[in-house]
């Protein structure tokens, strides 16, 4: 059981190790959470949290690591969720905590963390949400959330992120099927990353007529970065171009868009807390071992054991 109390002041005061706790605490779903989160929740609202996806192999984790020591370097706090790609068995973080960002990491002024998607297709975990409002109430200027990369289902970005930034690369041959996937319409600035390659104009004008044809909703014309992370370049015009339209965002749009992820919020925690109850006695937890045996057998569908399991 979590002493909420305790924990709520001590991550309020920026306190490093609660705010590990604090995230392992909500990861896990422990005993307490719940009403941490609810102490939590009126300091949120003041960090800029930035998304950064894209296709596997675009550089995402060294564009995520120059941009985070860009802003150190302006005197700010930042944190860092990695979204890693999570064993089906053990639910671990595969990646574990980012090697490559070791040495950021060992900053005071920088917090990271990687999380398992445990299963989620959106490329997000299912507690990166209150991750980010911990990061938030704790006092970090900049929340970076980095996902795994997965394609079509990494629209689920823009239901933690300010900004959502979609990294692609010039030659890989994936950046119009990353297009094609859904990507273009979440995108708020895009980066054509390892800008040293060959076919980098190319990619460029794919990218610009693309956008041309795109007519989004608030009339922003997300501006087009190319960067070289591995050497710091680009990394100043890519802060811009997020600063730039989280200024444009301060709207009634804005306003619409915090209410559709407030929605989707609440409806996440129900979709759990219904499940959870759904599975709290010894008995439905027998019974669901008993019929998952029976389709992993297919003696039965899983459609059948679903309504066996809720009919009981």
């Amino acid at each position: 059981m979590l002493n909420e109390d305790s924990l709520v002041g001590k991550v309020l005061a920026g306190e490093v190790r609660a705010v590990a706790r604090a995230i392992s605490s909500v990861e896990n779903s422990a005993a307490g959470s719940s009403e941490m989160m609810k102490g939590l929740f009126p300091h949120t609202g003041k960090a800029l949290v930035i998304g950064i996806t894209g296709a596997p192999g675009a550089g995402k984790s060294s564009l995520v690591d120059k941009l985070a020591l860009f802003y150190k370097n302006r005197g700010e706090r930042v944190g860092i969720i990695a979204v890693d790609p999570s064993s089906p068995f053990s639910g671990g973080a595969i990646l574990g905590d980012r090697i490559r960002m070791s040495t950021l990491g060992l900053d005071p002024n920088i917090f990271i963390r990687s999380m398992a998607t445990r299963g989620n297709l959106g490329g997000l975990a299912r507690a990166t949400v209150d991750a980010v409002s911990i990061l938030d109430a704790a006092g970090y200027h900049k929340v970076i959330v980095e996902t795994v990369g997965v394609g079509q289902d990494e629209v689920e970005i823009v239901k933690t992120a300010d900004v959502s930034v979609v990294v692609l690369v010039p030659g890989m041959g994936d950046d119009i099927q990353a297009i094609k996937a859904g990507i273009m319409e979440i995108g708020d600035v895009f980066v054509i990353n390892k800008a040293d390659r060959d076919g980098v104009m190319r990619t460029e004008k794919e990218l610009q007529a693309l956008l041309e044809l795109s007519h989004r909703t608030d009339g922003w014309l997300p501006p087009i970065v190319k960067t070289v992370a591995t050497e710091s370049k680009g990394i100043e015009e890519l802060s811009k171009g997020v600063t730039d339209y989280a200024d444009f965002q301060k709207s009634a749009e804005q306003a619409d868009r915090r209410r559709a992820i407030a929605r989707w919020r609440i409806t996440e925690l129900i979709r759990e807390q219904l499940l959870a109850e759904a599975l709290s006695t010894e008995r439905a937890t027998s019974l669901l071992d008993e019929l998952s045996a029976q389709v992993g057998e297919k003696k039965l569908d899983p459609y059948s054991a679903a309504e066996e399991i809720l009919k009981k």
